[in-house]
């Protein structure tokens, strides 16, 4: 049986990493997490190597430079990637990885899948796509975390990572946190071999 790579995504303050940590907490040790590497700084309720794996820029662009990552974006003045030897050996040891990441980086993997082999035909992308716009900056003001400025900024971006929801294989329309759990649950009951044995 070979694992599936399912990609989560979609803009900031959707409610990815709600549906992704519920997800792990219903199917983990199916489902393993790749924790992805960023420079920003770390709020104060993330844990390194749990939450993200935070580093310097110049840490990161070492990675860059030694091809250490599958994809990487830079996002509002800050560097998130995918470590290539994390997702790598969940796959060969036939996981379903779970990766939720921005709209580039999803884009990236998606080019990237006929190209290297242990991703081919294993790549599940799913968008989740917010009712409405104001429904992002509600819950981006909610989390309290940043500034107006910030949430200007990543509403900006939400309205463009949007326009290419149709790049994914499937879309969410999100409604409410068991409405959004019910449908991703559907999509990944129908695609993992791993839920069949």
């Amino acid at each position: 049986m070979k694992g599936i790579a399912l990609v989560i995504s979609g803009p900031a303050g959707v409610g990815k990493t709600t549906l992704c940590d519920r997800l792990l907490f219903d199917f983990t040790p199916l489902l393993s997490r790749v924790i992805t590497v960023t420079t920003r700084k770390p709020r104060s309720d993330e844990v390194n190597g749990k939450d993200y794996i935070f580093m310097s820029n110049t840490e990161f662009e070492d990675l860059k430079n030694k091809n250490s990552f599958l994809e990487f974006a830079k996002i509002h003045n800050n560097q998130y990637g995918s470590l290539n030897h994390s997702v790598q050996q969940l796959l060969e040891k036939n996981h379903d990885v779970l990766l939720n990441i921005d709209v580039q980086g999803a884009a990236s993997l998606k080019k990237l899948e006929s190209n290297v082999a242990y991703l081919r035909e294993r790549i599940l992308s799913v968008f989740i796509m917010p009712e409405k716009i104001t429904d992002l900056r509600t819950r981006l003001e909610k989390r309290g975390q940043d500034s107006s400025e910030e949430i200007e900024r990543r509403l900006i971006t939400a309205e463009n990572e949007i326009m290419l929801h149709k790049q994914f294989d499937h879309v969410i329309y999100s409604k409410s946190k068991d409405e959004d759990y019910t449908s991703l649950l559907n999509i990944y009951r129908k695609h993992s071999k791993l839920l069949e044995m």
